[in-house]
């Protein structure tokens, strides 16, 4: 949807950007000169009062050098257009979180902003990177393009960076061989569900945040489609080890047991991460939601 929404934005950006340059260097002067001839044109030799012939002139001008509606309209929407096109693709991104799986971090329903720069400068709607400014680190809230479906966009937590061994077995993470511990943190009133689960906090790179685990959900791994380096991964009953590999990252939900992720759809490319979720800035069911998060 991102996608489709930014071809459309370059589109009508072009389009009325055409407009406006061809409105700028060739149709005014066409029009002041077709004014200038209505003017000319109008006979004014039965009016006695000097000021009604001039405002006859003058009508007969305005009137010739009016711009056609569709001129109007680019010229004064390119603007507009330009300064939400540079804004969106080079600076924030606004998103909606369409689902719970972020939980309790990120609510279904709120409304946040994506830095576009810094995980590199890219060109808007081909997304080539042009400006390497930074990478995702671990612990970072990343939107990016699905890459089952890269029409739709996705957001999670980067767990795994490239050349990481990442586990998941027994509701347990390892990155490297390491244990990453999570310390109990009281109950969730998780509303998709209208029940409360365990909330505990987690420590992912610099980043401390908090997730949500159901111990006695059962859990069944598995891929669901051959995603790229599939070979990878390792899949067992009890869960799931991965290499990740170069210019990829292993990305999870913080509602762990209700999140669709790498675990089950594989890696992210780089070329995929849309930016860095940083800011909440409206929730329309809670307003207090405003404001940054880990």
């Amino acid at each position: 949807m991102s996608w489709n929404f930014a071809l459309i934005l370059f589109v009508l950006l072009v389009v009325t950007g055409v407009i406006w340059a061809l409105d700028i260097t060739v149709l005014r002067q066409r029009r002041a000169a077709r004014g200038r001839e209505a003017a000319a044109a109008v006979d004014t030799g039965y009016v006695t009062d000097p000021q009604e012939a001039t405002r006859m002139r003058q009508a007969a001008q305005e009137s010739a050098a009016r711009a056609p509606w569709w001129v109007e309209y680019a010229v004064s929407f390119f603007p507009v257009i330009l300064f939400v096109f540079v804004l969106r693709s080079f600076v924030v991104e606004p998103f909606r979180i369409p689902s719970g799986s972020m939980l309790p971090t990120l609510q279904s329903g709120d409304l946040i902003l994506v830095n576009k720069y810094d995980y590199g400068v890219r060109l808007p709607v081909i997304d080539k990177k042009i400006i390497d400014v930074g990478s995702p680190q671990r612990g970072d809230v990343v939107v990016f393009r699905y890459p089952v479906d890269t029409s739709v966009d996705y957001i999670k937590r980067v767990v795994g960076l490239p050349g990481d061994e990442v586990a998941y077995v027994d509701k347990k993470l390892y990155i490297n061989g390491e244990l990453v511990p999570h310390v109990k943190d009281g109950e969730y009133f998780e509303p998709d569900r209208v029940s409360y689960i365990a909330q505990y906090k987690e420590k992912l790179g610099e980043v401390d945040h908090q997730i949500l685990l159901d111990e006695n959900k059962p859990q069944v791994y598995g891929p669901i489609w051959q995603f790229p380096y599939i070979q990878n991964c390792q899949y067992a009953r009890n869960g799931v080890r991965c290499k990740v590999p170069e210019g990829n990252y292993f990305v999870m939900g913080d509602n762990r047991d209700n999140s669709a992720d790498s675990r089950y759809w594989g890696f992210v490319p780089d070329e995929n991460i849309v930016g860095k979720a940083f800011f909440i800035w409206m929730n329309f069911s809670d307003l207090g939601r405003i404001g940054s998060f880990n």
